[in-house]
């Protein structure tokens, strides 16, 4: 793999990190299993960008997309809350719904960011080499994500949406509204994957409808590998490690991407094939290191 396709894995493993995040926030924290991220990720971007063309400044436009994926998680915690919809068929509802709103916010299937200002303007301004100009950017996105990621779980209300995922009927009795707290979890989660969403389309250079198909998939593959790979018991390890997972997801794919073996090489339409192996290899790693270790007793 050359220099620069591993300069792209990083970047990319970086700015999806931020989107697994937010899948982590509903598959592991709360125990939601959340399918709109796949309608948030191309909302944000689809936001950003119009935004963007009218005239916003890119940061500000960031903040309008992770409004709008907040918005779109609070809908589907809202089907399932009160209106007693399974959690899966109200995310799927909620995504299907998303594609005709993206359509319309973008007023057309995609948006063109050409010749336009994005976030990465100031990185560039300090004369850094576009390829690395991003990963910089990004890294630095994900290493705020992390901290106030890490500091809002360890806070109390944080610590209610913990108990919510993992004892929802001890910490009712606690007195938590539950519903709530799936409602806020899973619009955070959202606005997350949202905001990942305006990052990859300013980067890019453009937003598409169809940029999010895969993207749970994609979320949590990064997660069990990360915490496969890089998990232990603190929290912050393990927010860390759903980031790190992203780059070796990333990574790997790009590797996969550029193997030969004789006449046969992967394409980009193998990607979802190669998610799922490298899923099953990561739920199946556990397994096989206690063998191994059994074996050697």
């Amino acid at each position: 793999m050359s220099w620069y396709a591993l300069i792209g894995a990083l970047e990319q493993g970086l700015v999806y990190g931020i989107m697994a995040l937010g899948v982590y926030l509903t598959f592991r924290v709360l125990d939601f299993p959340d399918l709109t991220v796949d309608g948030s990720l191309p909302l944000g971007a689809g936001v950003s960008a119009i935004a963007i063309t009218k005239g916003v400044d890119p940061f500000v436009s960031l903040l309008f997309a992770a409004a709008a994926g907040f918005l779109a998680g609070m809908v589907t915690g809202l089907l399932n809350t009160k209106l007693k919809i399974l959690h899966l068929l109200a995310s799927i509802l909620t995504m299907i719904a998303l594609y005709s709103v993206n359509i319309r916010v973008m007023n057309g299937p995609n948006v063109s960011l050409l010749g336009a200002d994005t976030v990465l303007e100031p990185i560039l301004g300090l004369g850094l080499a576009g390829y690395l100009a991003s990963p910089i950017l990004f890294a630095g996105f994900a290493l705020v994500i992390i901290i106030g990621l890490t500091l809002f779980l360890y806070t109390e209300f944080g610590q209610a949406m913990l108990a919510t995922g993992d004892n929802p009927q001890m910490i009712t009795s606690h007195g938590v509204n539950t519903h709530t707290m799936i409602i806020l979890g899973v619009g955070l989660s959202n606005g997350l994957v949202a905001l990942s969403g305006a990052l990859v389309a300013q980067n890019q250079g453009a937003a598409d409808v169809n940029m999010g198909v895969g993207t749970i998939v994609a979320g949590l593959a990064s997660v069990i590998v990360g915490e496969t790979i890089f998990g232990g018991p603190s929290l912050i390890r393990t927010v860390v490690a759903v980031v790190l997972g992203s780059v070796v997801y990333r990574t790997a794919i790009a590797l996969a991407l550029g193997l030969k073996l004789g006449d046969f090489s992967f394409t980009p339409s193998d990607l979802n094939l190669i998610t799922a192996v490298l899923v099953v290899l990561a739920l199946t790693m556990p397994q096989i290191k206690q063998r191994l270790s059994f074996n050697r007793r």
